[in-house]
């Protein structure tokens, strides 16, 4: 294990920050008014103590980076702090009386200057990153889960989900990884709370728009893969997210690649032999020849094997539900092992048994007999898992999906929940998501364009959020079960507890699907 080393106080000057820029090869030239150098000795002396993309919160000590589709406009709240350098790929000389920083690629320089202002973090600590098109954040929770009872409270964690940066206390968080700059702040803050293992999700966008440039892993996991963000602002086409996916791999020291992925698997081990990059694989199919090696038990346990080290890790039992589950646990039992925890470290390798996600294959039981799960299946390969599941444990349920998909990115989910719902639900109410800058009831009518199954019922339904869809399913799922004597199973999936919905760029707030559940599950009515 690596130990804390204390850092001294995040700061970075402007002779420091243009060379190492042109040593990285990103650097253009500087700019002030009319003076155009790339003479580092003839800058001036200037100091900053804080860095931001965001021009309304600078200072006059403040580095600001303009990315994306940033405008000179912005600089007017800036100006009036005295802005005095920033960051971007084309000059602002006329909107801020300011040195200019000419770089190539806004984005490398803001990650690799995030690195350098708060003193490396991600080089003082075990980083271990997780990718995959499903199962990331149940697979970040589970290897937390493990490491940090091994390390004693000493490992942080960055999920979409929620992040950990002391060992112990839990923030919500925004996004699956964060843009570089908060990305190294949360890293330095996990440091300076003495952290010595941080893992973290690893998104395609992450590689996509460079937020985790220049980072090396010391592990990195890959899951899984099937075609998902696909779409004109993501990625535009499944080559392209796979290639994001499996730049983790290339970047990092060691790789846990899970074996069970056919031809894609072969593709991921190749990456890893040209990077240089050893690795080991887990699967859960006993047919499939893997380093680590568990075979599905019965009566929601699994047994785990390692081969490679010719080990019975023994039996697990897990709370959440969900077969696929016990992938996510062995992959992360898998990660445990190639991080250096025993395998005989039975307390360790066994802590994540208890963990459970909110709004993650989050199960209640209604006072009329109605099965309810909440989950944030949404996509194809994540709601047909889901529904596998629960045709495995009720045969002859009535399975009513409560749903809708996000606006403007990813577009190709909408045909992947209609063909899951196709091939597996009776019952299809689709309703607000994230829709964002498009209109949900456009959304909504695509994907009810791409049901296949004449005989799935399918409505939508709208107001209060989501609420009245779910009240609905449930009303209809009652009716049914008193009618007809089946069970019925209502799958209310895409938000788990996120209590608010994206409308035109805003969060709006909204009753999460948790608690609407949650309420019903208590006998609220009405």
């Amino acid at each position: 294990m690596t130990t804390s080393v204390p850092l001294p106080a995040p700061r970075l000057s402007l002779r420091d920050a243009v060379g190492f820029l042109a040593k990285q090869g990103l650097l253009r030239e500087t700019i002030h008014g009319n003076d155009w150098s790339l003479d580092i000795a003839a800058l001036p002396n200037m100091d900053f103590d804080a860095i931001s993309y965001d021009s309304r919160t600078v200072t006059a000590s403040t580095l600001l980076f303009c990315k994306g589709a940033f405008k000179g406009e912005y600089l007017t709240a800036a100006n009036a702090c005295d802005l005095s350098c920033y960051v971007a790929e084309t000059p602002y000389d006329e909107a801020a009386d300011a040195w200019g920083i000419i770089v190539t690629d806004v984005r490398k320089a803001m990650a690799l200057l995030s690195a350098r202002f708060y003193g490396n973090p991600e080089r003082k600590m075990v980083i271990i990153g997780i990718t995959g098109t499903k199962g990331k954040t149940t697979t970040a929770y589970y290897t937390h889960a493990i490491l940090n009872r091994w390390t004693k409270g000493h490992t942080a964690i960055l999920s979409s989900e929620a992040d950990c940066l002391d060992g112990e206390h839990w923030i919500p968080s925004d996004l699956t990884t964060p843009e570089s700059l908060d990305l190294f702040h949360l890293m330095r803050e996990a440091l300076d709370n003495g952290m010595t293992y941080l893992v973290m999700e690893i998104s395609s966008q992450a590689y996509k728009v460079n937020r985790v440039y220049g980072i090396t892993y010391d592990i990195g996991a890959f899951l899984n893969i099937s075609p998902d963000h696909i779409s004109p602002i993501e990625h535009p086409t499944f080559e392209d997210y796979f290639y994001c996916k499996r730049r983790l791999v290339v970047h990092s020291k060691r790789a846990v690649i899970n074996a069970a992925l056919g031809w894609k698997t072969t593709l991921v081990e190749q990456t890893a032999q040209l990077a240089g990059t050893p690795y080991t694989t887990f699967s859960m199919d006993s047919s499939v020849t893997a380093d680590v090696l568990g075979s599905l038990g019965i009566s929601g346990s699994a047994h785990f094997r390692s081969f490679s080290q010719n080990v019975d890790l023994g039996t697990y039992h897990l709370a959440m539900d969900g077969d696929f589950n016990y992938d996510n646990a062995l992959a992360a039992v898998s990660i445990a092992l190639v991080a250096g925890v025993a395998p005989d470290d039975q307390d360790a390798l066994h802590a994540f048994e208890s963990v459970s996600i909110p709004g993650r294959m989050q199960r209640f039981d209604m006072p009329d007999g109605v099965i309810a799960y909440v989950d944030y299946a949404h996509n194809y390969i994540s709601l047909k898992s889901l529904l596998e599941y629960v045709r495995g444990q009720e045969p002859n349920a009535r399975i009513t999906i409560v749903t809708g998909t996000a606006g403007g990115k990813a577009i190709d989910r909408r045909a992947g929940l209609a063909k899951a719902a196709s091939e597996n639900a009776d019952c299809f109410i689709l309703t607000q998501e994230d829709s964002d800058f498009e209109d949900v009831h456009a959304i909504n009518d695509e994907i009810q364009r791409y049901v296949t199954n004449p005989a799935l019922d399918v409505r939508q339904i709208y107001g209060h959020g989501r609420e009245d869809a779910i009240r609905e399913a449930f009303r209809l799922a009652s009716k049914d079960q008193q009618d007809n004597e089946r069970v019925n199973v209502v799958l209310v999936i895409g938000k788990g507890d996120e209590d608010w919905v994206k409308i035109k760029g805003k969060h709006v707030p909204v009753r999460s699907d948790i608690d609407i559940v949650s309420r019903l599950a208590a006998g609220e009515r009405g």
